[in-house]
């Protein structure tokens, strides 16, 4: 009998990290149906981090808070809450691009991951807080969930700012007094960039535009976001703080949140280290395979972590456009289906027709 993980992120645009990995299981049953298969859904801590964490966890688990949208709109903002006391908050949830009607790159705000925030900490049961800050459509540096934890940003009038990043121009004080403290076991914020708040490749600078930012308005946010880094202080250049339109930043500034690799947090959270431990082989896989895959996303960082223990990897992706390290198998679902159409038109299909002819190699191992 053989014990193997399937442990994949997300196909983005077809499958979310859960759905591919119970196709790649599928697959293999037929195949093998006495062999042992365990199912663990991956993410890298953007948009389906609660759907790979939350994929064998009760249904008690999951909670929705009423919250802020980022236009002002009221959106339903599910959180979870692991059994050792850990509560995921997927930012995107309250502040995601799809939330817009239309983008609002100045005006956007963060205050409705503040509102969720505030009642996750509220939870007796919650130790800590995982933050995932991808998916973001605001460029506040946080202010807007901090101030809706309690701090205050003030102009000179001592009038409190309006929402949106382009109003930190104006802003002359802060006042953290009120701000709710953060829970027992701290926060970490889990990042897949390694941005600084601000310059060309910053919070404004490099993700502005996807946003919807002119050029003018990618200037006027990187000066506000200036602004706001003159006034808190905290470290401006650190690898991360650009994350989320710089809501790493203001995190660690003001609630001492610790930011992280997601792949990394993520894989611990969901006990990869001890389904490796009991594994003969593990599949993961992801939309594309290329040079950027080993760069501390899921797929590098598990093809790292199953190294270190000593297992077999196979990676299965929609598309194939770099070798694999060695003793990696690399399948590709556009290869199986004959196109990229065909693959991502049923892309269930094709990964479970990756799970099977994987199973069908291991049987000239046995």
């Amino acid at each position: 009998m053989t014990r193997v993980v399937f442990a994949p992120d997300s196909l983005k645009g077809t499958l979310g990290a859960a759905e591919a990995a119970d196709a790649l299981a599928v697959g293999w049953r037929r195949v093998h149906p006495d062999d042992e298969l365990r199912t663990l859904p991956l993410a890298d801590g953007g948009e389906g981090t609660l759907e790979a964490l939350g994929h064998d966890v009760p249904p008690s688990a999951w909670r929705t808070e009423p919250v802020t949208g980022p236009d002002g709109r009221p959106v339903d903002a599910a959180w979870l809450l692991l059994p050792d006391g850990t509560a995921v908050v997927e930012m995107a949830r309250a502040a995601g691009l799809p939330l817009l009607t239309e983008p609002d790159p100045l005006g956007a705000t963060t205050r409705g991951l503040g509102e969720l925030l505030a009642a996750v900490v509220a939870d007796p049961a919650v130790h800590r807080v995982l933050l995932t800050l991808g998916g973001s459509c605001t460029t506040d540096g946080g202010t807007g969930a901090l101030a809706a934890l309690g701090a205050r940003f003030l102009d000179a009038d001592g009038a409190e700012l309006p929402p949106g990043g382009a109003a930190l121009a104006r802003l002359a004080r802060v006042d953290l007094a009120g701000l709710v403290p953060p829970p027992s076991g701290g926060v970490q914020c889990l990042v897949d960039v390694t941005a600084p708040l601000l310059g060309p490749l910053g919070a404004a600078g490099q993700f502005g535009p996807q946003k919807g930012a002119s050029p003018e308005q990618v200037t006027e946010l990187d000066a506000a976001l200036a602004r706001l880094a003159d006034v808190l202080g905290g470290d401006r250049e650190a690898a991360g703080a650009g994350a989320a339109g710089g809501t790493a930043y203001g995190f660690a500034t003001c609630w001492g949140a610790g930011s992280v690799s997601g792949a990394r947090a993520v894989a611990e959270a969901a006990g990869l280290d001890a389904a490796l431990r009991t594994a003969d082989l593990v599949v993961t896989g992801e939309g594309q395979f290329d040079a950027q895959s080993l760069r501390g996303k899921v797929v590098g960082h598990l093809v790292a972590r199953a190294g270190a223990a000593g297992v077999p990897v196979a990676v299965v992706a929609g598309r194939i456009g770099a070798d694999a390290p060695p003793g990696v198998r690399a399948l590709s679902l556009t290869d199986l289906a004959g196109s990229v159409a065909a693959a991502m038109a049923d892309p269930a299909r094709w990964l479970a027709a990756a799970g099977g002819q994987l199973a069908r190699e291991q049987s000239v191992t046995r």
